[in-house]
């Protein structure tokens, strides 16, 4: 699969690099996001959004640095801001090129000036590094850079007040800011000595944020300056200007800090690398000794859900066990304390704690069974007793070996609400949450025998033949050759969702060979695109696809026709469990349809979710940690199932001089009827 390229013609357009963003992570909580050309069209984008505390709260510190090239008292804007309809100023028509390998970095060409700028977020501190380097000139060259501050919460918006604190104080070789008590400072420096701040406070105001807009929220924020740097720069010659929440010491020691960070960094040069560098930003440690995995970027946090269906893909596939032990420490100590175990669980989607069980299956082949249960067996048991005991408002197993939901609100991973009503009510037994439920007591006995806990054996054995004769008894319509998506006292809802998928993909399944074929069948027939399996078949009247970016359509379609990757991994699996190898090919190109997308939103990263019909335009998060996990996932498979080369017959050498033996003519042989 190909590399990243951009098409350095259309960097100028706004309706092409508007819509490519980037997104560079701490490994901690912060992160830094823009648009290839610098132009924040999110109130989530920002140059420094980072934690000020212990909480998984971030807040937007920095949203952007302005350069202003300076020749013969010339002044040349590189930045692009919109405000109001308007682009003001509108340096995107200097920009010559963009790379993203090691680190986002943007030429500028002025006349006879050529300079390079390359960002750079250091790994397990809020740090930005920001290096220019003046590639050509052909007479003296002054650089400015005016810092652009929010200092607030990602989710919120800035506007002018007379709190904030527009000074800015000095510090060595900088100055230090903070507009708001509580917030750290942040230390703005540069490695050139004889570089000048020029303190000149102002608000800014009324800048736009198209996609918020479009999105149906405010878009419109006020930013404050506390001045700007300036410092004559030569040809050839590089400076780096360091943001961060600590104390640089010296200018030799901000140099020295990127350099040692950039040696580090690795070149994303084909799909499988920018997918697995993606993957990394989804794994952080915060304080309390906590590893968590960020559903997505740049506007979501951690869920349970997410973590387990994710983690496998995440880290398994390159071998980062101790990441995946870590992130499922932290899941399972948040389990104990949920009260999920005593019955005081407040679910936001049932079959969470179930997605565990999954995570472990995979978890298995790279530690010993017996390690396994020793850490995390009480667990496992302690889940299924909580399902079976009840919980929430109806939440529990019922004689029949099913899993009922119940509640006032949506309890699937379908948990959309519009004007208060749920997009998809799916009250009773959802189809997945038993088909994880029977995975997950087969799983668990398994291990239980294994390990000869035989009072846990004795006390659950009977329940997955039960669940099966229940499920097939329910579930199965075999007329129609595939799954209900749920059934309730009042419906068998035979709605085709890719939910049915999950039944044919997991280590245990309750369905047979023929049934697993028919069900496949109908997914492909109905569900399956180049960008993952829809949420719900074209051809109901529900359906939707190709919706506008306001928040309630989002919403409407998201579970109602919009594409998912995380259930192509279970189609893919079931395929393989069909097919083996046979599927090999098939299973290739579906991954590497992918690879467009790796520079059409977030670049080198995936979405959330994907519009149910062509071209299917990416939707949701702009880099989803079930998306990138599932690929991952897929990919892991199709090396498991790649074909294996015959190996070659070694042809006898000829002896010189020996008595060649006449070749025996073969004879049909005859076979009995």
């Amino acid at each position: 699969m190909s590399g990243l390229k951009f098409d350095k013609r259309e960097l100028g357009n706004l309706e092409y690099s508007l819509d490519r963003e980037v997104l560079s992570t701490d490994r901690r909580g912060g992160y830094m996001s823009t648009t290839i050309v610098g132009c924040n069209t999110r109130k989530y984008h920002g140059l420094m959004v980072a934690p000020i505390d212990q909480s998984d709260r971030t807040y937007v510190l920095l949203s952007s640095l302005d350069e202003t090239v300076v020749q013969h008292d010339q002044s040349f804007n590189l930045a692009l801001h919109r405000f109001e309809g308007v682009y003001e100023p509108r340096g995107h028509k200097y920009i010559t090129d963009f790379e993203y390998t090691p680190v986002p970095t943007i030429t500028y060409r002025v006349g006879g000036v050529i300079l390079m700028k390359e960002l750079l977020w250091v790994h397990n501190r809020t740090q930005l590094m920001i290096r220019y380097t003046l590639v050509d000139a052909h007479s003296e060259t002054t650089l400015r850079l005016r810092p652009l501050l929010a200092f607030r919460d990602k989710h919120a918006l800035s506007k002018a007040n007379m709190e904030a604190d527009g000074r800015a104080y000095p510090i060595p070789y900088g100055v230090k800011c903070r507009l708001y008590d509580g917030f750290p400072w942040l230390h703005m420096q540069l490695n050139k000595e004889d570089a000048e701040f020029i303190a000149a406070p102002d608000w800014y105001y009324n800048f736009e944020y198209r996609k918020e807009l479009a999105r149906g929220y405010e878009g419109h924020e006020d930013l404050l300056t506390t001045g700007y740097f300036e410092f004559k720069i030569k040809k050839g010659e590089s400076v780096i200007f360091s943001a961060a929440t600590d104390l640089m010491a010296t200018p030799d020691t901000i140099t020295e800090v990127y350099e040692q960070q950039i040696a580090h960094r690795t070149h994303k040069i084909d799909f499988l690398s920018c997918l697995q560098h993606s993957a990394r930003q989804f794994i952080i440690r915060r304080p309390g000794d906590r590893t968590e995995v960020v559903a997505g970027y740049p506007w979501f946090g951690s869920f349970m859900e997410d973590t387990f269906m994710a983690l496998p893909g995440l880290t398994l596939t390159q071998g980062r066990t101790e990441d995946c032990i870590a992130a499922l420490d932290t899941a399972v100590r948040d389990i104990k304390e949920s009260g999920l175990l005593e019955g005081r669980y407040v679910p936001t989607a049932v079959d969470a704690p179930l997605w565990l069980y999954y995570t472990l299956q995979q978890l298995e082949g790279h530690i010993t069974q017996k390690e396994l249960w020793a850490k995390y067996g009480d667990v496992m048991k302690g889940i299924l007793e909580a399902f079976r005991a009840g919980f929430y408002e109806d939440i529990r197993l019922h004689d029949n070996g099913l899993i009922w939901a119940w509640a006032d609100r949506p309890l699937t991973w379908m948990g959309a609400m519009v004007d208060g009503h749920a997009v998809t009510p799916r009250r009773g037994y959802p189809v997945e949450l038993q088909a994880l439920w029977y995975n997950a007591v087969s799983y668990t006995l398994a291990l239980a025998k294994k390990q000869g806990d035989k009072a846990f054996v004795a006390e659950w054995k009977s329940i997955p033949e039960k669940t099966k004769k229940s499920f097939v008894e329910k579930f199965w319509l075999n007329e129609e050759g595939y799954l209900a998506d749920y059934v309730n006292y009042d419906e068998v809802n035979k709605f085709i969702r890719c939910n049915m998928i999950v039944a044919c993909g997991l280590d245990y399944t309750m369905l047979d060979e023929e049934q697993i074929v028919r069900a496949v069948m109908t997914v492909r027939d109905h569900l399956l695109t180049p960008r993952g399996l829809r949420t719900l078949s074209p051809r109901n009247v529900l359906y939707k696809s190709n919706y506008n970016e306001d928040q309630r359509s989002q919403d409407l379609a998201s579970r109602n026709g919009s594409a998912w990757i995380w259930p192509l991994t279970f189609y893919v699996a079931a395929c393989f469990r069909l097919s083996g190898e046979r599927y090999y090919k098939e299973a290739k190109a579906l991954l590497e349809a992918f690879d467009s997308e790796l520079q059409t939103k977030c670049v080198g990263s995936v979405s959330e979710r994907f519009e149910g019909d062509p071209p299917h335009g990416p939707r949701g998060s702009v880099s989803h940690a079930t998306s990138v996990g599932g690929l991952l996932y897929i990919n892991s498979l199709i090396e498991k199932y790649k074909p294996k080369k015959p190996k070659r017959k070694s042809t006898p050498k000829k002896v010189e001089g020996a008595e060649q033996k006449p070749k025996r003519q073969c004879k049909r042989a005859s076979v009995k009827k």
